[in-house]
């Protein structure tokens, strides 16, 4: 009897800890640098990699919650094989539009791979293109029918601003007012 008694305690306590486990909470600042980034916490916060420099000049990696709340995904780490087929990097520190202007990474993030099996990224790029301007279904249907096309369609949403025009002409040394 006092063997059962043993065993029926330790599975009980062994059962608590997988309980326990299952029912933490993921937090940003927990994760280790390699599934950091495209990860979503529990509270539904965006996981960002950010680099801190210490004293004497070294550089290291931490894992922090943006302010970015995502409505309908939370506790949630990306797949490698979605990191892959959306031609993301986990090593990657913050987060631009700037990517959506590289035809090879909008061809990867467009691809029935990605953009039907990868929700959490498809909606982090879906809302940075929003933000500027631009409706991913759409540019992900001109970047399957004509990929030429899509980038210049992309480009003239204002994504790439060119350089700002001075408001006013440089002062020359006629125009240069007197002291």
């Amino acid at each position: 009897m006092a063997a059962f008694m043993s065993k029926l305690s330790l599975a009980l306590f062994l059962s608590s800890l997988f309980l326990h486990a299952a029912l933490a909470e993921l937090i940003c600042e927990d994760l280790p640098k390699s599934v950091c980034a495209f990860s979503v916490a529990s509270s539904g916060k965006r996981c960002l990699l950010e680099t801190s420099v210490a004293g004497d000049g070294s550089v290291s990696y931490q894992c922090r919650s943006s302010e970015v709340l995502v409505q309908r995904i939370s506790e949630y780490i990306e797949t490698d094989q979605c990191v892959q087929a959306c031609g993301v990097d986990r090593n990657m520190i913050g987060i631009s539009s700037d990517a959506l202007l590289e035809p090879q990474f909008t061809a990867k993030l467009c691809s029935p791979a990605c953009y039907h099996e990868c929700p959490n990224i498809v909606d982090l790029y879906f809302n940075l293109a929003a933000g500027e301007g631009v409706f991913l279904p759409n540019l992900c249907e001109s970047q399957r029918s004509n990929p030429h096309r899509a980038m210049s369609e992309l480009l003239s949403s204002g994504v790439a601003n060119g350089p700002i025009p001075a408001a006013y002409p440089p002062a020359t040394a006629a125009s240069a007012p007197s002291a």
